[in-house]
């Protein structure tokens, strides 16, 4: 995928958000294991806040930042890979875990790659705390499911 404006970036991000909480859907219907099913219906609903709160953010967001233009912002087929991906139904957490780091990682990486191409402080520092706070959830993400082993 080429991007061209800020906005048409911000939104697929969301939407890709959403087909992971699509693809950690289809995977939980597919699971064996109760405790993996209980993860994946919880980054399910995590997923589906995080496409939320970014389409809530484009709405808000000033023009002028959305409006922004880019040259060469180039990504893969991010929702493609959502729907080839596959695990088998003895899928185990770390499974899950170690999918889920890798999808969340390549959007995050795509938020940086382009807050390093923005022409504007003001952007790339939007950008930038979009990062920082896409980190945290993600650590938070992470403790919650080493939680989930503990029980």
């Amino acid at each position: 995928m080429r991007f061209q404006q800020l906005s048409e970036l911000l939104s697929y991000v969301a939407t890709c958000r959403g087909e992971m909480a699509k693809l950690y859907s289809r995977l939980k219907t597919e699971a064996d294991s109760t405790r993996v099913k209980m993860m994946l219906e919880y980054f399910q609903q995590h997923q589906r806040g995080v496409s939320e709160k970014l389409e809530n953010y484009i709405d808000t967001a000033s023009k002028k930042v959305l409006d922004t233009w880019y040259k060469d912002i180039i990504f893969e087929d991010f929702i493609k890979r959502c729907h080839d991906t596959v695990l088998t139904a003895n899928m185990s957490e770390e499974d899950i875990l170690d999918l889920h780091l890798n999808l969340d990682n390549r959007l995050i990486d795509l938020l940086q790659e382009t807050a390093a191409h923005s022409s504007s402080v003001d952007v790339a520092g939007t950008l930038n705390e979009l990062v920082r706070v896409e980190k945290i959830q993600q650590q938070r993400l992470v403790h919650s499911s080493i939680r989930m082993d503990d029980l």
